[in-house]
């Protein structure tokens, strides 16, 4: 490798470079763009959600009431009011801890709960229940 005056190559150029109409940011790191972060936050929240209890809920609830559109509304709202509260909190923790430490934070916090819960689901089957033990 032969060093030039070039100031597109040698060890200090960049490994891609940026298209032609990409803003120069002078070396600083762009936040995320807002479909990517809405594509990420959509998918996660609605993967997160299939299945879930609230989901059953609603499903159960339409099915009794027989207004679906009204369950619809009531389970939306619902989940947009609980969104905001966790957005809000994330919002007022990412203030006061570093990034990585909100991340482990919140993965021990994951480990734990599936633990707990799997603990709770052991225990609920492990149970005998006393009919079965008296009767022959």
């Amino acid at each position: 490798m032969s060093a030039t005056n070039d100031p597109g190559t040698g060890p200090a150029a960049d490994p891609a470079p940026l298209p032609a109409d990409a803003p120069d940011t002078g070396g600083a790191v762009l936040p995320a763009s807002f479909v990517s972060i809405l594509f990420t936050t959509f998918t996660t929240v609605f993967l997160a959600e299939l299945g879930d209890k609230t989901q059953l809920a609603a499903l159960l609830l339409s099915a009794q009431s027989g207004r679906p559109g009204v369950v619809f509304l009531g389970a939306a709202l619902a989940l947009i009011c609980s969104s905001l509260v966790g957005v809000l909190l994330g919002r007022w923790l990412a203030t006061v801890l570093p990034p990585q430490r909100l991340e482990l934070i919140a993965g021990l916090l994951m480990v734990a709960l599936g633990l707990w819960l799997g603990i709770q689901a052991a225990v609920q089957l492990l149970q005998v229940p006393a009919a079965a033990v008296l009767l022959p």
